[in-house]
């Protein structure tokens, strides 16, 4: 029988042309970006292309885009930073209920220092309900985090909506856009 590879969404083999940018810097130009050497410097120019390559996808600046090492840890970062910044102005995050672990356990462990998380529900085609987003804000929340598009149903959420109903709001809005990202390539 033949083997068929399904789970695409959580790892996928390494594509061609990623592979043929990145060998340099695989084998002969895989010096410490951070260092003032040729080989470093050469590294950096490369991070820094980078950068902008994925900055202009974006509609970003540069200097927007950090580089982590995974989505899980982007995640971890976006989220854990902005309720620890933001807590003398509240302690309230929204989520929904079908998030990917390293949304909902980072809730979670957020809860274990004292911030209040509502998970919101979601449709059975796995879409949140505005109104109950829109319900679920106090004054004391802070953050709504909610991810573009589902890895593993698939449903992609009315993002412009919920970015604008943060944006009325004044509360910070955080996707996690990792099985998005082949929908803005130019």
């Amino acid at each position: 029988m033949k083997e068929v590879y399904l789970d695409n969404a959580a790892t996928t083999q390494l594509d061609e042309a990623a592979l043929n940018e990145m060998m340099p810097y695989l084998t002969n130009e895989y010096g410490n970006p951070s260092s003032i050497y040729s080989i470093g410097r050469n590294a950096r120019k490369a991070v820094e292309d980078a950068r902008e390559k994925v900055a202009k996808v974006l509609n970003a600046d540069p200097m927007e885009i950090y580089f982590t090492g995974s989505g899980t840890e982007s995640d971890n970062t976006a989220i854990k930073g902005v309720a620890r910044a933001n807590k003398n102005k509240g302690n309230h995050i929204i989520t929904s209920k079908i998030e990917h672990p390293a949304v909902l356990e980072t809730c979670r462990a957020l809860e274990q220092e004292g911030f209040e998380v509502t998970y919101i529900n979601v449709s059975e085609n796995g879409i949140i309900d505005l109104e109950e987003l829109r319900n679920s804000i106090k004054d004391t929340t802070i953050l709504i985090t909610i991810m573009t598009a589902n890895n593993e149903i698939g449903t992609i959420q009315p993002i412009r909506e919920i970015a604008k109903l943060a944006k009325e709001h004044n509360v910070v809005f955080h996707t996690d856009a990792v099985q998005a990202v082949r929908s803005f390539k130019n």
